[in-house]
């Protein structure tokens, strides 16, 4: 029997943490581990780092290509050739962002710089 994905906007909030485990992205993203090893092989742009044992660590940018992957195939029916283009053509327009993404962009940088002085203190 077949599991049927979460809804995109059913997803549980990705908490301010720097590094994510690859079971810790595919709670957070709906998709198994498998599936996320595969995407690295598809999507060149998806390459968590890789540490002691070939462990995978993702980063919140990461986690977020993910969900953008996800949602592409899962919600919109792309397939993986046609997710991997879009997601080409998203990056090249990354360059020429509009104020209100550049705004939200630094907003999020201060929250987690904010979290590290919390850290930081305690």
């Amino acid at each position: 029997m077949q599991e049927t994905p979460l809804p995109s906007s059913e997803l549980p909030p990705i908490p301010s943490k720097r590094y994510f485990t690859i079971g810790e992205v595919s709670d957070l993203c709906g998709v198994k581990s498998h599936v996320l090893r595969y995407w690295e092989q598809e999507f060149p742009s998806l390459n968590p780092m890789k540490r002691r044992g070939n462990r995978r660590y993702y980063q919140r940018e990461d986690v977020l290509l993910i969900r953008q992957i996800r949602s592409l195939l899962y919600d919109e029916g792309y397939t993986i050739n046609g997710a991997r283009q879009k997601i080409l053509g998203v990056e090249s327009l990354e360059t020429t962002a509009a104020p209100t993404d550049l705004s939200s962009f630094i907003a999020e940088i201060v929250m987690q710089l904010e979290d590290t002085l919390t850290t930081l203190k305690a």
